[in-house]
């Protein structure tokens, strides 16, 4: 099974409602699915998310790393050498970590497929279903009771709450939440680096007072802010979460040796793809530490990569994949499968992704 041709193409679909975090605000996703052919006629998918804001890649970016660098380099390898083609991925540019991770996805469809297996079994099987959590935008206090009493009642059991603009008002949003969901309701908070370190302790301690039971508070300070996330998280009582700070295997070493955080989100889009996740996940698993797979606004392609890993390792025990939720229609042919706040994986072998509508 050899590797003997690339394309990629453009996907749209629009959002049921604004995305809106402290980074950016979304109302049609826009993202670009790569189809990795072989000559024995398999096709691989794969997907890489535009997200500027956070990766730094932006649609020509992505073109460009995967026709002139990418793709070339690999180009006429067989599939089963999955090690040299991972090599020879991370090698052949630096960062572009979105155009890496989607060929790095389509590269994994087409190995599963090549051992009739479903990914998820390959990458270790351990499960064959997660539960995700469910994102409020930032919005009013009122508007997000709102929209959390909706996604309680549709059956999710952990919200994430998107603060990090106006501290002060970001504890009357998460107040006003926690007053209208039940008590057994999980809620996390993403600042996505909206705060100060100070800023941030002096928040989230008044939080703690208040008694708002919160699960997790996702990086709150800029991510080249190493020593604020530390003074965060030696600082508070609430478990804090790298995001933005973690892309590579390097960042990960430096966040948990110099103990920056209680636990680690990892995404493919930042990282370059499953290979590199693997290796990140171990990494937490050796100092102890617990790990969230996450994603950008992301199409059920990607969705069914970064699940297939959360269902092959154990040591993925949190999972924010609800993106492909929050559009109002689905384009993609199989993969995974939503089922209220559950995320079923495909029995088909690979992906499981039988095609995207364009």
């Amino acid at each position: 099974m050899k590797i003997i041709g690339v394309d990629i193409k453009t996907l749209e679909v629009p959002l049921e409602k604004p995305f809106k975090t402290a980074l950016r605000e979304v109302t049609t996703l826009k993202t670009y699915i790569i189809e990795l052919y072989t000559d024995d006629g398999n096709i691989g998918y794969g997907e890489a998310a535009s997200t500027p804001v956070i990766t730094g890649d932006l649609e020509g970016n992505i073109k460009d790393a995967v026709f002139n660098y990418i793709f070339p380099s690999i180009k006429g390898m067989d599939v089963e050498e999955i090690e040299n083609i991972m090599y020879r991925i991370n090698k052949c540019l630096i960062k572009n970590t979105s155009a890496k991770a989607a060929v790095d996805m389509a590269v994994y469809d087409l190995f599963a497929k090549m051992c009739k297996k479903p990914l998820y079994v390959i990458l270790g099987g351990a499960r064959t279903e997660v539960e995700t959590d469910i994102t409020v935008s930032v919005k009013e206090p009122k508007d997000m009771a709102e929209d959390a009493e909706e996604y309680v009642s549709r059956g999710f059991n952990t919200l994430k709450i998107k603060v990090g603009i106006d501290s002060e008002l970001d504890i009357k949003r998460v107040k006003a939440i926690r007053d209208v969901v039940p008590k057994d309701i999980n809620i996390r908070l993403d600042a996505n680096q909206g705060w100060s370190a100070k800023e941030a302790v002096r928040t989230i301690r008044k939080m703690e007072d208040m008694g708002l039971d919160i699960e997790l508070i996702e990086q709150p300070v800029p991510y080249y802010d190493i020593e604020g996330l530390k003074y965060v998280t030696d600082n508070t009582y609430i478990p804090i979460m790298a995001d933005e700070s973690l892309f590579s295997l390097q960042d990960a070493v430096r966040l948990l040796s110099n103990r920056a955080c209680d636990i680690l989100n990892i995404k493919l889009m930042k990282c370059g793809g499953l290979y590199n996740a693997q290796k990140i996940l171990s990494i937490a698993e050796a100092y102890g530490v617990e790990c969230m797979i996450g994603s950008m606004m992301e199409s059920s392609v990607g969705i069914t990569f970064a699940a297939s890993l959360a269902c092959g390792r154990l040591g993925i025990n949190k999972v924010d994949l609800d993106a492909a939720l929050l559009l109002k229609e689905n384009r993609v042919d199989e993969g995974i499968e939503y089922h209220k706040n559950i995320i079923k994986m495909s029995k088909g072998v690979g992906s499981g992704i039988k095609g995207i509508r364009y």
